[in-house]
């Protein structure tokens, strides 16, 4: 059976990702993914972020709707992320979480 990482992992992503791990700060953050990406880019992978955070956070569908603009589509391929993914967004929060002593 083929995962998502077998169907994206190649040179060039690998390359992309190696990239972001050099990145030091927020606004080299921006810089690059200001070259790389267009504006509604960034703003749905952010919205993406957000979504996932209020999922973890038990908040419900309809606030997630009225907070982040986000279509219930979306909201649903997120939390299908969240149960059946790699568990990469929860290593991030708790990453952010631990390091602002929350």
């Amino acid at each position: 059976m083929s995962t998502q990482r077998d169907r994206i992992k190649d040179e060039d992503t690998d390359f992309l990702l190696s990239c972001i791990l050099q990145l030091k700060d927020l606004d080299e953050c921006y810089e690059f993914f200001e070259d790389l990406c267009t504006v509604p880019e960034i703003k749905s992978m952010a919205r993406r972020l957000a979504v996932a955070k209020m999922l973890t956070e038990k908040r419900k569908y309809e606030e997630i709707v009225e907070k982040t603009g986000a279509s219930t589509a979306t909201i649903s391929r997120v939390n299908r992320s969240l149960c059946y993914g790699n568990g990469g967004y929860e290593k991030l929060f708790a990453r952010i979480e631990e390091e602002s002593g929350e």
